[in-house]
C-alpha cells in the first residue's frame, strides 16, 4: 500500500519525510537537574549511572510545564535525560534517533559514547546510532541539555529572563521540548527534500539530499499524484549527495484546469511525493512527502497568492498552552488549534518568536492556513548573538520550507536584539544581513526584515500600531496620502517605520499592519494595550478596530494580537483553553468584515 503524506492522521513527528519504519520514544524518561554542574565530570552519560536519574519527566514536555511531571520553573541551566531503548542493528540499515528540538544546547550519548552534539533552540537534528551501540537489544540514551536562563545573546523569543513571567513575557521552557523518535532507514537514504513550484513553466523545482556520496547507479525517483491521478514524475542519476531536478507537471498548463489543483487556505489541495532512491534499478529507501502548488509574490501595493491579489486576515499566535508550554498538550491541539483560527475567520497566522512543531504546519498546510514564519529573537547585540541568529535562522528556513502554507519569512521583530538599530550601523547591518540571507536561503517567499518597525528593506511594509481609538487607526490608513504621512514621520509605536537604509524596500511594497489590538477582557492584574470589563464592551472595542483596517483601501492585510490568553498577557480572542470569548461567528463577521449569516 502506498504510504501518503497528505492525508495522514497528524502523528509523524515529520510528515514531509515519512517512512513505516519508526517508533515514538515520546512518554516517560528518567531526569536530573544538575545546578552544580557536575554531571559532564561525574559521566553521568555511563549507562553505569543510573542513579542519577532520580526522577521522571514525560517527554516533550519541558520540565517547567505542569505536563512533564516536573513542574520546576526557577531557573535550571543544565538537565539530564535518559532512556533504555530495544535496537537491534541490521546488515545494510542505519539506526538514526530524531530530536525534535531541545533548547538550547543538546548532547547526546549512546551506551556511554557521544552520539551527536546539536546548538539551536527551535530546530531538529538527527543522530545516527548504529555504529555506536553495544551487543545486545537494550541500549542506554543520555541527553544533556544546556540553557543559560540569563544568557540574552541567544534566541530566546518570549521565555523570560527573570524568575516569574512579567510584561509580554512566558516561563522559560528548557529541554527537549518536541518529540523523540527512532527511524530505520538503509545506508543511503533521503535526508532532505523540497520543491518549488513554477507555475508559468508547469513545473516543480525539486532538490533532494542524500545521506552520503551515492555509488555508481544510484538515482532517483520522484511521482506526483492527487489523489489516484498521476501528475508526472521523473528518475534522474545522483551523482552527487545533493540532487536537483524538476519535474514537469502538464496538468496545470490548462489555465482553465489549474485551478483545481492549486493550494489557497479555501481550496487547500496537496500533491502526494513518493521519493525513491535506487541502486542499479532496485529500490533502497523510499519516503513519502507532499507539496501543495502554489506561488507567493508582492505587486503593486498587494500580497499575492498563486499570482491574485490576497487580502491577509492574520491573527498572531502564540503557541503557548497553559500545562505544557510551547509543546502541544496533545497531537490533537494542533489540528484543533488550526481548525479555532480558521473558525474565527481568520485566512493566516503569525506564529511568533517560536518555530512551530511541523505538525501544527502539516495541518496548516492540510486545512488552508498561511502561515508567516517567525524565530524566536535574542535580546542583546554582539558579534556572537549574530553568529548564533544566523546559524539557527539558516536551519530553520531550510526546515521549514517545504510546507506550502508557509508564505512569508520574518527574522527579526520590533527590533528585537538590534535595539540600537537607527544610531548603530552593525545591528542595521544585521537586519539587512539577514533579509539577504533569507533570499539566498529561500528565493520564492517575501521577507519582512524587521516586523513592527525601522524596516531596513525586505518586501513588506509590515507596522505595528495599538492604537485603541478607531477614529484614530481609520484616518492613519484611510489613503495613499494618510499611510504616507504614517511612514514619513515616526510612526505609531515612536520608532521610525523606515530606516534610512531600506532602500531595497521598493515602491508598491504592500502595507500591512502586522499588529494591532490587544485588547484585555479578564480579571484585574492581567496584561493589554486597554482593557475592557464586559463582553458587550468588549465586543464593540474589537469590531471597531477591525472594521476600521478593514475599511482602509491602501492596506494589504493586517494582524489581531492575539489568538489566545497566554499568562498575564490576557489579550486574546479566546481564553488559555482555546474558548471563544464571543460566539465565533460574532467574530468571524468582524474579522472578515461580512454580516454575520
Amino acid at each position: 500500500m502506498t504510504l501518503r503524506a497528505s492525508t495522514h492522521d497528524g502523528t509523524h513527528p515529520q510528515p514531509t519525510m515519512m517512512r513505516e519504519a519508526w517508533s515514538s520514544l515520546d512518554g516517560s524518561w528518567g531526569f536530573a537537574h544538575d545546578d552544580a554542574g557536575v554531571g559532564l565530570a561525574e559521566r553521568w552519560y555511563e549507562p553505569a549511572r543510573s542513579e542519577r536519574f532520580d526522577r521522571t519527566i514525560t517527554v516533550p514536555f519541558v520540565p517547567e510545564s505542569e505536563a512533564s511531571g516536573i513542574h520546576d520553573t526557577g531557573f535550571h541551566p543544565v538537565l539530564w535525560y535518559r532512556r533504555v531503548i530495544t535496537a537491534a542493528p541490521e546488515a545494510g540499515r542505519r539506526i538514526l534517533l530524531h530530536l525534535g528540538a531541545v533548547d538550547h544546547e543538546a548532547h547526546v550519548w549512546v551506551d556511554g559514547r557521544l552520539a551527536g552534539h546539536h546548538l539551536g533552540g527551535q530546530t531538529a537534528f538527527t543522530c545516527d546510532l548504529t555504529d555506536l551501540l553495544d551487543e545486545g537489544q537494550e541500549h542506554v540514551v543520555v541527553v544533556r541539555a544546556f540553557d543559560d536562563p540569563h544568557d540574552v545573546e541567544l534566541p530566546r523569543g518570549k521565555q523570560d529572563w527573570r524568575e516569574e513571567p512579567h510584561g509580554i513575557w512566558y516561563h522559560r521552557s528548557t529541554g527537549i521540548w518536541r518529540s523523540v523518535w527512532l527511524e530505520t532507514v538503509s545506508e543511503q537514504h533521503l535526508t532532505g527534500f523540497h520543491g518549488d513550484f513554477d507555475m508559468p513553466r508547469a513545473r516543480i523545482d525539486v532538490s533532494l539530499r542524500l545521506a552520503r556520496r551515492p555509488q555508481p547507479g544510484t538515482t532517483v525517483r520522484i511521482a506526483l499524484a492527487a489523489g489516484e491521478r498521476s501528475l508526472g514524475a521523473v528518475e534522474v542519476a545522483a551523482h552527487d549527495p545533493r540532487v536537483q531536478t524538476t519535474v514537469d507537471v502538464p496538468a496545470v498548463r490548462n489555465t482553465q484546469d489549474r485551478d483545481g489543483l492549486l493550494w489557497s487556505p479555501e481550496h487547500p489541495h496537496l500533491v502526494d511525493v513518493t521519493l525513491q532512491v535506487l541502486l542499479d534499478g532496485e529500490v533502497i529507501d523510499t519516503a513519502a512527502s507532499y507539496l501543495g502548488l502554489r506561488t507567493t509574490g508582492i505587486d503593486r501595493g498587494r500580497f499575492l497568492l498563486n499570482g491574485e491579489p490576497y487580502f491577509v486576515r492574520s491573527v498572531l499566535e502564540q503557541g503557548y498552552w497553559p500545562t505544557s508550554q510551547l509543546t502541544a498538550p496533545t497531537l490533537e491541539a494542533y489540528r484543533q488549534e488550526v481548525e479555532l483560527i480558521k473558525e474565527l475567520g481568520f485566512t493566516a497566522a503569525r506564529v511568533h518568536q517560536k518555530v512551530e512543531d511541523p505538525r501544527f504546519l502539516f495541518w496548516a498546510d492540510r486545512l488552508g492556513l498561511l502561515i508567516w514564519g517567525e524565530t524566536a529573537n535574542a535580546y542583546s547585540y554582539s558579534p556572537r548573538a549574530v553568529a548564533a541568529i544566523a546559524a539557527e535562522w539558516t536551519e530553520i528556513v531550510e526546515q521549514v520550507r517545504v510546507h506550502p502554507s508557509v508564505v512569508t519569512w520574518v527574522p527579526v521583530n520590533e527590533s528585537w536584539g538590534v535595539r540600537d538599530l537607527a544610531d548603530h550601523a552593525p545591528q542595521r547591518e544585521l537586519t539587512i544581513a539577514l533579509t539577504a540571507l533569507t533570499r539566498a536561503l529561500d528565493a520564492t517567499r517575501p521577507v519582512v526584515s524587521n516586523d513592527g518597525y525601522e524596516l531596513t528593506g525586505g518586501d513588506v511594509i509590515a507596522l505595528h500600531d495599538y492604537t485603541t481609538d478607531a477614529a484614530v487607526l481609520a484616518r492613519r490608513y484611510a489613503d495613499e496620502d494618510a499611510v504616507a504621512e504614517v511612514l514619513a514621520g515616526r510612526g505609531p509605536q515612536g520608532r521610525r517605520p523606515i530606516d534610512d537604509a531600506a532602500v531595497a524596500l521598493a515602491d508598491g511594497a504592500p502595507v500591512m499592519i502586522t499588529e494591532f489590538g490587544g485588547i484585555a477582557y479578564a480579571a484585574e492584574g492581567t496584561w493589554g494595550y486597554a482593557t475592557v470589563t464586559t463582553p458587550v464592551e468588549f465586543e464593540e472595542k474589537v469590531a471597531s478596530l477591525f472594521a476600521a483596517l478593514n475599511a482602509g483601501p491602501v492596506l494589504a492585510g493586517h494582524c489581531y494580537t492575539q489568538l489566545t490568553d497566554t499568562l498575564q498577557e490576557a489579550n486574546g480572542l479566546a481564553d488559555a483553553d482555546r474558548r471563544p470569548k464571543l460566539d465565533p461567528a460574532v467574530i468571524r463577521a468582524f474579522v472578515t468584515g461580512r454580516p454575520r449569516s
